[in-house]
Protein backbone atom coordinates (compact mmCIF):
# COMPACT_ATOMS: atom_id res chain seq x y z
CA UNK A 1 0.00 0.00 0.00
CA UNK A 2 1.40 3.36 -0.98
CA UNK A 3 2.10 6.08 1.54
CA UNK A 4 -0.56 8.29 -0.10
CA UNK A 5 -3.27 5.63 0.32
CA UNK A 6 -2.28 5.09 3.96
CA UNK A 7 -2.47 8.84 4.59
CA UNK A 8 -5.95 9.03 3.01
CA UNK A 9 -7.13 6.06 5.08
CA UNK A 10 -5.88 7.71 8.29
CA UNK A 11 -7.71 10.94 7.41
CA UNK A 12 -10.98 9.08 6.74
CA UNK A 13 -10.74 7.08 9.97
CA UNK A 14 -10.00 10.26 11.96
CA UNK A 15 -13.13 12.05 10.69
CA UNK A 16 -15.65 9.17 10.91
CA UNK A 17 -16.50 9.88 14.58
CA UNK A 18 -17.24 13.54 13.77
CA UNK A 19 -19.53 12.61 10.89
CA UNK A 20 -21.41 10.18 13.12
CA UNK A 21 -22.02 12.95 15.65
CA UNK A 22 -23.64 15.31 13.13
CA UNK A 23 -27.09 16.11 14.45
CA UNK A 24 -30.26 17.04 12.74
CA UNK A 25 -31.48 20.53 13.57
CA UNK A 26 -34.22 20.91 16.17
CA UNK A 27 -37.17 22.82 14.72
CA UNK A 28 -39.01 25.33 16.92
CA UNK A 29 -42.08 27.38 16.02
CA UNK A 30 -42.30 30.96 17.27
CA UNK A 31 -44.81 33.65 16.38
CA UNK A 32 -45.20 37.35 17.04
CA UNK A 33 -48.51 39.18 17.45
CA UNK A 34 -49.65 42.32 19.28
CA UNK A 35 -46.00 43.14 20.02
CA UNK A 36 -45.50 39.86 21.94
CA UNK A 37 -43.76 36.56 21.27
CA UNK A 38 -45.81 33.37 21.44
CA UNK A 39 -44.63 31.45 23.33
CA UNK A 40 -42.48 33.93 25.25
CA UNK A 41 -40.04 31.17 26.18
CA UNK A 42 -38.90 28.38 23.89
CA UNK A 43 -36.68 25.40 24.75
CA UNK A 44 -34.13 23.34 22.86
CA UNK A 45 -31.64 20.62 23.69
CA UNK A 46 -28.01 21.56 24.23
CA UNK A 47 -25.41 21.06 21.53
CA UNK A 48 -27.91 20.65 18.69
CA UNK A 49 -28.43 23.10 15.82
CA UNK A 50 -31.76 24.95 15.95
CA UNK A 51 -34.09 26.14 13.23
CA UNK A 52 -36.69 28.68 14.34
CA UNK A 53 -39.74 28.79 12.08
CA UNK A 54 -40.85 32.34 12.77
CA UNK A 55 -44.16 33.90 11.81
CA UNK A 56 -44.88 37.63 12.16
CA UNK A 57 -48.66 37.81 12.63
CA UNK A 58 -48.50 41.48 13.58
CA UNK A 59 -49.64 44.35 11.35
CA UNK A 60 -46.17 45.93 11.51
CA UNK A 61 -42.68 44.80 10.62
CA UNK A 62 -40.45 43.71 13.48
CA UNK A 63 -36.78 42.93 14.00
CA UNK A 64 -35.97 39.74 15.87
CA UNK A 65 -32.66 40.33 17.60
CA UNK A 66 -30.42 38.54 20.06
CA UNK A 67 -26.85 39.51 20.88
CA UNK A 68 -26.11 36.17 22.58
CA UNK A 69 -27.52 34.10 19.68
CA UNK A 70 -26.10 36.41 17.00
CA UNK A 71 -29.52 36.94 15.39
CA UNK A 72 -30.70 40.07 13.62
CA UNK A 73 -33.61 39.49 11.25
CA UNK A 74 -36.23 41.96 9.99
CA UNK A 75 -39.55 40.24 9.26
CA UNK A 76 -42.25 42.13 7.38
CA UNK A 77 -45.84 42.21 8.64
CA UNK A 78 -47.66 38.96 7.89
CA UNK A 79 -44.51 37.19 6.68
CA UNK A 80 -42.59 34.09 7.75
CA UNK A 81 -38.87 33.58 8.23
CA UNK A 82 -36.56 30.68 8.91
CA UNK A 83 -33.78 31.48 11.36
CA UNK A 84 -30.86 29.09 11.80
CA UNK A 85 -29.08 29.09 15.15
CA UNK A 86 -25.82 27.25 15.83
CA UNK A 87 -25.78 24.60 18.54
CA UNK A 88 -25.69 26.24 21.98
CA UNK A 89 -24.43 25.28 25.41
CA UNK A 90 -26.99 25.03 28.24
CA UNK A 91 -28.22 28.43 29.32
CA UNK A 92 -30.80 31.15 28.82
CA UNK A 93 -30.55 33.28 25.68
CA UNK A 94 -32.66 36.45 25.51
CA UNK A 95 -34.20 37.81 22.31
CA UNK A 96 -36.37 40.84 21.55
CA UNK A 97 -38.03 42.96 18.90
CA UNK A 98 -35.67 45.87 18.37
CA UNK A 99 -38.60 48.11 17.41
CA UNK A 100 -40.40 47.35 20.71
CA UNK A 101 -37.51 46.35 22.92
CA UNK A 102 -39.11 47.14 26.29
CA UNK A 103 -42.30 45.13 25.79
CA UNK A 104 -41.46 42.45 23.22
CA UNK A 105 -39.00 40.12 24.91
CA UNK A 106 -38.52 36.38 24.97
CA UNK A 107 -35.96 33.69 25.72
CA UNK A 108 -34.52 30.48 24.37
CA UNK A 109 -33.74 28.07 27.18
CA UNK A 110 -31.19 25.42 26.24
CA UNK A 111 -31.05 22.35 28.47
Amino acid sequence: MSLTRIFRLVIVIAFVPFAAQAQTAVEITLSYKDKKFDPPEITAPANAPIVIKFRNLDKDAMELESDSLHIEKVVAAGKDATIKVKAQKPGRYEFFDEYNEKTARGALVVK
